[in-house]
């Protein structure tokens, strides 16, 4: 910038500032000595435009900081509000994940009704509440019992009507199921849709064993799927039991894949109803 039109500048500005600074003194010289109205009037009119633009100069640093400071509290309010909702939808969304999961569960829980008003056998719905899956054995506990007519011996399944195993010992309040995977497992079971029998033995591990006993020329083939074949009277027929893995390994319905189950019920000569 050039030096010598910033000194014209401050000159011209300091030159005014003399004058804005004289001039009410001589306006107040007027009224006091010699009050003549059009005279005061004429003075007015030129002493009041550089009074005010005098003002706005003086004023103008306090004016600009009140507008900062007007801008700061209102983005400090912004930003209050704006926690505010945060929280607020925070609280939403968590009531939001609250009634959705209510809901899964509610129609979790209206499925499992209709499965057990559906169900050819009168049932009870119970919850695994231990498994116990050592070496060559596959037990686990579920929370119902003696008092909620449960006997040794009764059908245990999921709700898609697979078989999950079948009691073998109940307290009042509770009751033990051996799996499918179980060693003592040996249960009668019949290739779906022909007369193809044989026995699945448990083993321990998740894939118990078939022999076919009825036609010795059948072969096996993953996908075949193999349901109880009511021959023995011990199991109702025609639940699914599993599906053929390969030539004698069988894919079942593991404990530890269970969270609620069905337990089909004896009738009074501890048939099934």
């Amino acid at each position: 910038m050039n030096p010598k039109k910033v000194s014209s500048k401050l000159r011209t500005i300091i030159k005014s500032a003399i004058v804005a600074a004289i001039l009410p003194f001589i306006f107040i010289y007027i009224i006091v000595a010699k009050p003549d109205y059009r005279v005061m009037n004429d003075a007015a009119h030129v002493l009041l435009p550089v009074v005010n633009a005098v003002g706005d100069l003086v004023t103008w640093p306090l004016r600009a900081g009140g507008n900062v400071i007007k801008r700061l509290h209102d983005i400090y309010n912004l930003e209050q509000e704006n926690e505010e909702l945060r929280a607020r939808l925070d609280m939403a969304l968590a009531d939001k994940n609250k009634c959705d999961i209510a809901l899964l569960e509610n129609q979790k829980l209206e499925q499992e009704l209709d499965t057990v008003r559906n169900s050819p056998y009168a049932s009870v719905v119970a919850d695994v509440i231990f498994d116990n899956s050592a070496i060559n054995h596959g037990t686990f506990m579920i929370n119902r019992g003696l008092r909620d007519g449960i006997k040794p011996g009764m059908v245990v399944t999921s709700f898609d009507n697979t078989l999950a195993g079948i009691i073998i010992d109940a307290g009042a309040h509770f009751a033990r199921v051996r799996s499918l995977i179980d060693s003592n497992t040996n249960i009668a079971v019949r290739v779906a849709g022909s007369e193809v029998y044989g026995f699945l033995h448990g083993n321990g591990s998740d894939t118990p064993t078939i022999g076919f006993f009825s036609d010795q020329k059948f072969q096996p083939s993953p996908g075949v799927k193999l349901i109880t074949s009511g021959i023995s009277g011990v199991l109702p027929s025609d639940i699914f039991v599993g599906q053929m893995k390969d030539d004698t390994d069988v894919d079942v319905l593991s404990p530890r894949r269970l969270s609620r189950v069905m337990v089909l019920k004896f009738n009074d000569t501890d048939k099934y109803k």
